[in-house]
């Protein structure tokens, strides 16, 4: 796996060759935001809500899909599609610095 490094605010951070965080501890607001502008989005307070649950999920080691998302409340799929573009469990974990290897699917 081929790794590149990004500096986001003095920070070195890590990201394998599909844009994901390699180490979660290097995740951080700014990185969050740096990789959402990436993707053109701008985060809302919905957005944030999304990401914090997707973390607590990750942090918990449960598992992280698509239904598990939708079955939050927070949002419904055709929202998630706005929010996060045709890809939402992939940008979502992404801007969240979910590690791709480590994503429970």
């Amino acid at each position: 796996m081929n790794n590149n490094t990004k500096t986001i605010n003095d920070l070195k951070v890590q990201f394998n060759e599909e844009g994901y965080l390699t180490n979660f501890e290097q995740w951080d607001i700014e990185v969050g935001e740096k990789i959402a502008k990436d993707h053109n989005i701008e985060l809302s307070e919905t957005h944030w809500d999304i990401i914090s649950w997707i973390q607590e999920q990750f942090k918990k080691e449960k598992e992280l899909t698509l239904d598990t998302i939708l079955n939050t409340g927070i949002s419904n799929l055709n929202e998630l599609k706005r929010l996060f573009t045709n890809d939402p469990l992939a940008i979502s974990t992404k801007i969240a610095g979910i590690p791709k290897q480590k994503q429970i699917k």
